[in-house]
């Protein structure tokens, strides 16, 4: 089932991805921080939150906690990139539906409401 897509004016916001060892821990932690819950939440796995200036996700992977890769969701990139910097950081630059459709494609339950049990 397809999430609705998100309804996006101009804009960019820094994006920022972290490993982390224990998603519902962190999402308590990061709620906090970031002053909002996540926009998608996946259980056990990743969680993402949208802010006016930052799109943060953080995902349990094999890596050691710690940063992923940095760039920029733009609502006008004409499709999702990926560049690696001179020192060797990982860049992305996309648009909130095509990281949307990327988030369902890894987890094809995602439903509506963003938010898969």
């Amino acid at each position: 089932m397809a999430s609705k897509p998100v309804n996006q004016a101009k804009q960019r916001r820094f994006h920022i991805a972290f490993a982390v060892n224990d998603i519902a821990a962190s999402v308590v932690e990061y709620n906090a921080k970031l002053g909002c819950e996540p926009e998608v939440l996946v259980r056990s796995e990743y969680a993402l939150w949208r802010t006016e200036t930052l799109n943060v996700s953080i995902r349990c992977t094999d890596e050691a906690p710690g940063f992923r890769h940095v760039g920029w969701e733009d609502s006008e990139a004409p499709a999702s990139t990926e560049s690696v910097d001179g020192n060797g950081i990982v860049w992305e630059h996309f648009s909130a539906n095509q990281q949307l459709a990327e988030i369902e494609a890894l987890w094809p339950a995602v439903i509506n409401d963003r938010v898969l049990d």
